[in-house]
């Protein structure tokens, strides 16, 4: 019996999903922002200058964004992390800088790929944020309070290193990796990106912290050495939490956001 080749026009068929933000169903945005509040209790390391400690969160504002996207990612980011801040206060730090940290870096993450052409231009917008962030925390410490320059370069390395990274070709290299089909690439690409994310949500936190703060050169000289090092704990949360994440959402086969990376 021969087969009968079909006739008419070609149907799409799509899923119809319910309620979503920027392409993104609420449900995963409910979730994600739960997982942000849950990790808010976990206490990490002690943030110097600004008091208290920085929470197992921030490890995953960057991831996030790349389930997500931009806009979603930054709006379960931010609820999460405004929920954290009251149910979780020893690890809140100054709330409202928590909050536009969290906000921040899922926002900057999100924009790393350029999958939407109409967003293929919001990483400068990202940029210009960061660069006046800079020039605020920057300025103030040499011009200010007379922080002398070397120090003022070292302990901001994980601002300026992020800024580069963000603006250089790593931007997309970041959102290949995490697509790749090699978990391996998936977890390098998630620890660089946490790193660029977070030093970028970083940069926006210490515009407002050191105008408040003002810490003397004595605290530079110690941030120069421990930041790097509270850095790198973030990028090794990202890595292993974000894998693992990824990787249990290719397997289940759960619809991919609109802006998702994955």
């Amino acid at each position: 019996m021969s087969a009968v080749a079909p006739k008419g026009q070609e149907r799409v068929v799509k899923n119809i999903g319910g309620a979503a933000i920027d392409g993104a169903p609420i449900a995963y945005i409910v979730v994600l922002a739960a997982v942000v509040t849950a990790l808010a209790f976990i206490p990490f390391s002690v943030v110097l200058a600004s008091g208290g400690s920085f929470p197992m969160n921030q490890g995953i504002f960057g991831l996030i964004g790349w389930v997500l996207g931009p806009i979603a990612g930054a709006i379960a980011s931010g609820i999460g992390a405004l929920i954290g801040v009251f149910v979780a206060p020893h690890t809140a730090g100054v709330w409202f800088v928590t909050v536009i940290g969290a906000i921040v870096a899922s926002f900057a993450a999100g924009c790393m790929s350029a999958q939407n052409a109409k967003r293929k231009s919001w990483w400068l917008g990202v940029v210009i944020v960061t660069v006046i962030a800079l020039i605020i925390y920057l300025g103030r410490a040499l011009f200010v309070n007379g922080i002398a320059l070397q120090w003022a370069i070292f302990a901001s390395f994980v601002n300026w290193s992020s800024l580069l990274l963000f603006i250089l070709p790593t931007r997309t290299l970041v959102v290949k990796w995490i697509g790749s089909k090699n978990l391996v690439l998936v977890a390098i690409g998630l620890a660089l990106g946490t790193w660029i994310s977070f030093g970028i949500a970083h940069s926006v936190q210490n515009a407002f912290t050191y105008t408040m703060y003002n810490w003397p050169e004595e605290i530079w000289v110690m941030l120069s050495s421990v930041i790097p090092i509270e850095f790198l704990s973030r990028c090794a949360i990202g890595a292993v939490i974000g894998t693992g994440v990824i990787a249990g959402l290719r397997a289940i086969g759960l619809v991919k956001p609109t802006e998702g990376v994955y």
